[in-house]
């Protein structure tokens, strides 16, 4: 697919962006927030417990599954945490697959998300992508706050890496996944371990203060709010002295000699202009990055690709993106 210069503006270089206008809301995600509002807003999560938090994300997110499951085998595994912890992992085998391989992290604020709400997406990323994809359920929060899923996702990348030495290996993730993909490829930065090939960041929150954020026109109203944000940050930091990790306020933590990043954001996300500014600050570190906008799109769009045909266009541009960065990649896996 075609590619204009980066968003950023500055000279044409490797570093790609695909541009996209301002559009109006998708008509079916219309239809939908409609639908959710016709008996008034929807309860915000910190009028809710967590147990009830995790049971409306769960609904919202399983659907029946595709016609081509057949085309991935899925396997259930157990990887060791920093702490000896067994943690779930899900890997997800395409027929046709290629030497990459992909640790998978999914989002749900640290605290609702598992292997079953990102099913469907991690199989149409191992089928696309011709990739094994290998889904982590790390602890979540409140439970186990920062730093417990950081290490969780450590531990879970160094196992896929041991257990696919000769793959180009990605580290992937959605929302809060995309935060803690960023976190992991700087602790493999710092300790060599393990060799990571390339990035992919679909609207990652990246500013913990939430000062962007809040700034931006889309804040509330379109499935993701700030409240819900400042909570989901609550739960997973209530030690308010480490929002200031370099692995947490991951906008000011140095991003130089990071592997190239495939960062996908969406146009009626109050995390949109976080996004925005990660790839500037990728690109101006030297980091090879593309941005794929989401026009039209909400946040969550790769989850709901098969109800939403805008969304399952996006997710197909996210993964060409990738594909095309790991197709120009030289480098041989470790």
């Amino acid at each position: 697919m075609s590619c204009d210069r980066a968003r950023i503006g500055g000279p044409q270089s490797p570093d790609q962006a695909i541009e996209g206008a301002t559009m109006p809301l998708d008509r079916i995600l219309r239809r939908l927030i409609a639908w959710q509002h016709a008996d008034g807003a929807p309860t915000p999560l910190r009028a809710m417990s967590i147990e009830q938090a995790r049971e409306r994300y769960r609904a919202s997110a399983l659907r029946p599954r595709r016609q081509d499951d057949a085309t991935v085998t899925v396997v259930d595994e157990k990887i060791d945490s920093s702490d000896n912890t067994s943690i779930r992992s899900r890997v997800y085998t395409p027929q046709d697959h290629t030497d990459r391989v992909v640790t998978y992290l999914h989002g749900g604020g640290w605290v609702t998300g598992d292997l079953d709400t990102h099913d469907l997406a991690c199989r149409v990323l191992a089928a696309s992508l011709g990739a094994v994809v290998v889904s982590i359920d790390y602890r979540r929060a409140p439970e186990f706050p920062y730093p417990t899923p950081l290490h969780d996702a450590i531990a879970a990348a160094r196992w896929t890496s041991r257990m696919y030495p000769e793959h180009h290996h990605v580290l992937a993730g959605d929302s809060a996944g995309a935060h803690l993909a960023l976190g992991v490829a700087l602790d493999a930065r710092a300790d060599g371990d393990p060799r990571i090939t390339a990035l992919l960041l679909m609207y990652p929150p990246v500013d913990p203060t939430l000062r962007i954020a809040a700034a931006g026109p889309h804040t509330d109203g379109y499935l993701l709010s700030i409240d819900d944000l400042a909570w989901c940050y609550a739960q997973y930091l209530p030690d308010p002295e480490h929002r200031n990790d370099p692995a947490v306020d991951l906008l000011h933590a140095d991003l130089t000699g990071l592997p190239p990043t495939v960062v996908a954001t969406a146009e009626y996300d109050p995390l949109q202009r976080e996004g925005e500014l990660l790839v500037e600050k990728l690109h101006t570190g030297g980091v090879p990055v593309r941005h794929v906008p989401g026009p039209g799109l909400v946040h969550g769009a790769f989850l709901i690709q098969d109800i939403v045909p805008a969304a399952a266009t996006n997710a197909q541009q996210v993964i060409r993106e990738l594909d095309a960065l790991l197709t120009s990649t030289r480098q041989p896996p470790a």
